[in-house]
């Protein structure tokens, strides 16, 4: 009791030192299942024995026998149909040819350029090479954001390791689930007649089941023959029963039915998907914490020595150095990336949580099966995804800098609210070259917004998923503008310091309006114009325009027609290179002023006599 608790403990606590820390929680998580199982057994246990022993001489143990692999094999089940549920079609349409060519192009020079290099460096059997080199594809998400949470990297670049690691997750898995089953079936791998015919009835019965259960429990959810407070266990327990049906049709054809499954359910149209996607993360969460902790564990100091020499520094240095930047480049040829970006999206690979997941099952199946080489499988995977996360959460940042990808000042803008106002603000700022994106927890704005050509994210302010979201990594600029004072407050006080490193405003509030002595250092624009003054101006005059300015006498007087007209309102000051500067309710912050500067403001256009006409 006191061992299985302890586990429960360690992996929610390595959780959050990674959250704390901004680290991929597969690092801590894989530290201490070391430090607990053989690292204690060889060093800090007196009759050497582990600290966490998963399983002990075979047969005893927090898991004696098989049911080690039975509960990883349920474990894994349940976090690829979880990342098949990611994975949406048009996603893959629309990121562009460069995602697309990064996942095909790299994906295969990762899988032919590792297996061959681990074919002549450890002198493993092809079949097992493969296996490896399928494993080592994936660059999941888990892994990808903390690395780069913390680093102001141009929209495109963060925009391809982000859907890279996301698209690459199932992709990756289905890949290494076809090669193992290809090994498991009856022949060892073995080119033969029963060998294919094994190897599609896992295909047909593994994508057969996992199609027509999402189906069936797609047409279930929605008919509402399941009670709402039933959804999220009923379909846990569904993924556990296709995965356990297909298995006993065609062995080893569980995992194929769960991902593709989860694939299916994920490009539906359910209405619940996202509360599904919500539940299945938390789940992911404790069982990955429990998963990596024993997983760890269960290694032996032997298995650690088969990787503890020269061959292993080299196979890690040719899948990092050579195969990534070889699959980066190839991919990227003849893109609109600058070869210093292309460098920094070669170095930014770190393999995650599918990898070791998928391995350590995979290493146990083949083993048990006396399949040659097969105990090499899981030392090799952890020591690429422990070696690739080390390396890239420890010099991503200076990297960045070193060679020029770093964006010294974060000036893309996030505008809270994406009502009618803010889509023609966001819309004139991107017509500007500003990076904006717009959040709404309204799917009607967000959509309204998408179909304006601007970047918008559904999402609720009160959550926490802003802190995890790659696209907002240079937003240097906050501008809270709801109909909500206090939403608008509450974004200021929450996401100043994340995202309002170059200024945070937001618009006042009628007693603030009624009030411009007491006007707050972070109010927006204007002094006598709240949202409803916005809106209005909004609706009469969708226009934002730009007026010349002489001198700092001619600004002030524009100023006060402005604050004398309703249908006026001041935005933005823009000097002779375009670069836009917020101004704010207070007016105190416009210092600098010459001819040639422009004032962009919404409503009506300003009709002001030259002094040549007086």
């Amino acid at each position: 009791m006191l061992e299985l608790a302890g586990i429960i403990i360690l992996g929610i606590l390595a959780q959050w030192v990674a959250w704390k820390l901004k680290i991929p929680a597969i690092l801590p998580l894989i530290l201490i299942g070391l430090l607990v199982g053989p690292v204690a057994s060889e060093f800090l246990s007196e009759d050497g024995t582990k600290w966490i022993e998963p399983i002990w001489n075979g047969k005893e143990g927090l898991f004696p026998g098989e049911s080690l692999f039975y509960f990883v094999s349920l474990a894994i089940s349940i976090i690829l149909f979880e990342g098949g549920l990611t994975l949406r079609l048009s996603e893959i349409k629309n990121v562009g040819p460069i995602i697309t060519k990064l996942i095909i192009l790299g994906s295969l020079v990762t899988f032919f350029g590792a297996a061959i290099s681990a074919h002549y460096i450890f002198y493993l059997s092809w079949e097992i090479s493969f296996l490896f080199s399928a494993l080592i594809i994936v660059t999941g998400p888990t892994v990808i954001t903390p690395i780069l949470r913390n680093i102001p990297l141009k929209k495109d670049v963060s925009a391809v390791l982000k859907w890279e690691g996301i698209l690459i997750d199932p992709i990756g898995a289905l890949v290494a689930v076809l090669v193992f089953e290809f090994i498991s079936i009856e022949g060892g791998g073995e080119f033969t007649k029963t060998a294919l015919i094994e190897f599609g009835k896992i295909i047909l019965f593994g994508s057969t089941f996992g199609f027509t259960f999402a189906h069936a429990l797609n047409f279930s959810i929605n008919k509402k023959l399941i009670p709402h407070y039933l959804l999220n266990v009923f379909a846990l327990a569904t993924v556990l029963g296709v995965f356990i049906l297909s298995d006993a049709f065609a062995h080893e054809s569980g995992l194929l039915a769960v991902v593709v499954m989860g694939m299916v359910l994920g490009n539906s149209k359910s209405p619940y998907l996202k509360e599904l996607l919500y539940f299945k993360e938390s789940l992911s969460v404790l069982l990955i914490s429990i998963l990596f902790i024993l997983l760890a564990a269960n290694i032996n100091i032997e298995d650690l020595l088969l990787v503890y020499n020269w061959n292993a520094v080299i196979l890690f240095a040719l899948v990092v150095f050579l195969i990534r930047p070889l699959g980066v480049f190839i991919s990227t040829h003849n893109s609109t990336l600058k070869f210093n970006e292309k460098l920094f999206i070669s170095w930014v690979g770190p393999r995650g949580i599918v990898a070791a997941g998928i391995a350590s099952l995979f290493g146990l199946t083949l083993a048990k099966k006396g399949i040659i080489d097969a105990e090499y499988i899981t030392p090799l995977v952890f020591m690429i995804v422990l070696g690739t996360v080390l390396l890239n959460a420890t010099t991503a940042r200076p990297f960045a800098k070193l060679i020029g990808v770093f964006l010294k000042r974060s000036e893309g803008i996030l505008i809270v609210g994406a009502s009618q106002v803010s889509r023609l603000i966001g819309s004139y700022l991107e017509d500007n070259g500003r990076h904006v994106v717009l959040i709404d927890s309204n799917p009607t704005n967000i959509r309204l917004a998408k179909e304006e050509g601007l970047e918008a994210i559904n999402v609720n302010i009160y959550s926490d998923t802003l802190d995890d979201n790659i696209e907002l990594n240079d937003v240097g600029y906050l501008m809270a503008m709801t109909g909500s004072s206090d939403i608008n407050k509450y974004a200021i006080n929450k996401f100043s310091h994340q995202f309002g490193e170059s200024g945070s405003f937001r618009l006042i509030n009628l007693e603030e309006m009624r009030n411009p002595d007491n006007s707050p250092k972070e109010g927006l624009f204007s002094h006598t114009d709240d949202y409803i003054s916005l809106t209005e101006v909004t609706r009469k005059f969708p226009k934002i325009n730009e007026i010349e300015l002489r001198d700092r006498e001619h600004y002030e007087e524009l100023i006060g027609i402005s604050n004398n007209d309703k249908d006026i309102i001041p935005l933005f000051l823009k000097d002779k290179e375009g670069f836009l500067e917020i101004i704010p309710s207070h007016n105190k912050a416009v210092d600098k002023m010459e001819k040639g500067y422009q004032l962009v403001y919404l409503g009506k256009q300003i009709k002001i006599e030259r002094p040549s006409e007086k």
